[in-house]
Formats: C-alpha cells, structure tokens, sequence
C-alpha cells in the first residue's frame, strides 16, 4: 500500500501458463485509492480480480504489469463485495450485508444474474465462495448456513437451496462465523474456518454435517480466506498479518502447521491466491478509520 504502481487503463492481458515463469512481477500492485477491498480471485494466466466491500466495485489487472482497470463500477449503499469466484467466463461475487450473489462477464464485467441467497431479516453477511462443477457454495457470516447455488452443465446459474449447518458446527450469535471456504478436488467436501471460534471444519456439502479438523494446538486467530493446493491449506490470518501452511492428514481430520508466512507489506490480509508458484494477498486494512481516501494493494508473498 506504501509503494506505489503506475495504473494503466489498457485492456488486460492473459498470460499463457509458460509466461508465469518469465520476466519481473511487481512485489506490490496498486489499487484504486479508496477501494477497500477483499476478496481476490487469480484467473487463468496473470489476470486478477478485486472486490470492493464498500462499493462492491471489482477491479481487474495483470499480476505480471501492475497494469489494471475497473471492471465493475462500484455502487455504494446498495452493493458490497466479498469474497470473489471466477468459474466458466463467469465472476461470482459475494454480497455481505446484502445477502446476494451478483454474477458477471469475466471479460466485460456486465452484469448475468443477481441472486438473493439470504431471506428474512436476520442480519446476514454472504462472505465467500467457492465453484465446484456443479455448484457454487457461499458461507454466511453471521447465519449458521451454507447457500448453494445449481450449475448447469455450461456453468449458468440455477436454483438456490439453504443448507443448515450441523454435526460440529457451534454458532456463535452476534459475532463474525464462517468466513473462507474451499472444496477438494473430487467435490465431496468443503473446508471453512470459523474466525470467531478459531476453528476449521469439513463441511459435507450434501447434508451439512461439520466436523472439526484437529490443529494440533495451532492458534488459528482471525481465520479469513482459505486457499487449499492437494493436501496444503493456506489460511489468511487477517490482523496477525501473516498465512499459516497447514499439512493436512489424508482423512481431512488434522491439520499438521508448517510455517507462517509473512511479508513488511502486509497490512491485514483477508483472501489469497495463487498464479504459478506465486503467492498474492489482497491488503483490506481493516481499522484505517478514513478508508475511503486510503492507498490500498494486492501483494507479492516473498
């Protein structure tokens, strides 16, 4: 946030695979300022997307230029943008408070579909996603539910249904709950962290039977964005400022830590992902008490 990158308002360029091994990627990329933002998805070759939970405008750029522009213009006070997907040419966006789901053109941005997953006047708080062949699931912050959204065969949005969570799952009203999801690699089931509880569970996506994962006394504080690679999780730990690897045991039940990563740019993480090798968060630097006029960055993990 402290390092400045010049933006471009070129299109965006897609990276072959190969072009992720070859030549210098910024170690900090610079976002509109005022954007507060949270949640980052990674595309195919160097694209990225950002979320603007204030505006729920999404900002697209080149994770190999710096170059970037935006891709949805922000509405504030009546959109929010979390947690972020990117499936089939399609953008999934979290809604927050709002209780939605938007879905845009991942190239254009025009917006495809609204969704309203949360119903009634509970508070809510949609906060991530996660695509999975079939579906897209989302987990509420402040409901004891998952929302699961139908995909058809090409990857369009279809019906909505609720899944009341249960088995290990302890909701804790008023506080912030489920936050970061995944899914392994065969779908069968999903993996989310409890901020509030400093937990991790398997979630059986068919009934919503959770279970806890065993972190072998790992203090998992301020659980955010979740990003799992084979057996390997990583796990945003938003105002500690740092990513707890986690070694997880072949039946899901344990979590063996590795290593934390850090980084001096890190300025309270929230979602995390990857281009290649590459490890990038997004800074939403919650606190800042004026964040509509701060400097806000996607960084580089060394």
């Amino acid at each position: 946030m402290r390092r400045t990158i010049l933006l471009l308002t070129a299109a965006v360029m897609l990276a072959t695979p190969a072009a992720l091994a070859q030549g210098t990627f910024p170690q900090t990329i610079a976002l509109p300022d005022g954007f507060a933002p949270e949640g980052l998805e990674i595309a195919r070759g160097t694209t990225f997307y950002v979320g603007s939970v204030g505006s729920g405008a999404v900002y697209t750029g080149d994770l190999r230029t710096g170059a970037g522009r935006i891709l949805v213009p922000g509405a504030p006070g009546t959109r929010s943008a979390t947690g972020i997907e990117y499936d089939r040419g399609r953008l999934w966006v979290a809604g927050a408070r709002f209780g939605t789901a938007r879905v845009y053109d991942a190239r254009t941005g025009a917006p495809l579909q609204e969704l309203q997953l949360a119903t009634g006047t509970a508070p809510t708080f949609v906060n991530d996603a996660v695509a999975t062949k079939r579906a897209v699931y989302f987990t509420d912050s402040q409901r004891p539910v998952l929302y699961r959204v139908a995909l058809s065969g090409n990857g369009r949005p279809g019906a909505v249904s609720t899944i009341p969570l249960s088995g290990a799952y302890q909701h804790v009203p008023g506080r912030f709950n489920l936050n970061g999801i995944v899914a392994t690699a065969n779908a069968k089931t999903l993996i989310a962290v409890q901020s509030v509880s400093r937990r991790l569970y398997t979630i059986d996506p068919q009934t919503g039977v959770a279970e806890l994962i065993d972190l072998g006394g790992y203090d998992l504080s301020n659980g955010d964005g979740l990003l799992l690679r084979g057996h390997t999780l990583y796990v945003v730990q938003n105002r500690d400022n740092k990513v707890a690897v986690l070694e997880l045991s072949p039946d899901l039940t344990r979590a063996t830590f590795l290593r934390a990563l850090t980084d001096p740019d890190l300025d309270v993480p929230t979602t995390i992902d990857r281009a290649g090798s590459r490890l990038y968060v997004v800074n939403a630097r919650f606190g800042t008490t004026t964040p509509t006029d701060q400097a806000y960055t996607v960084v580089r993990l060394s």
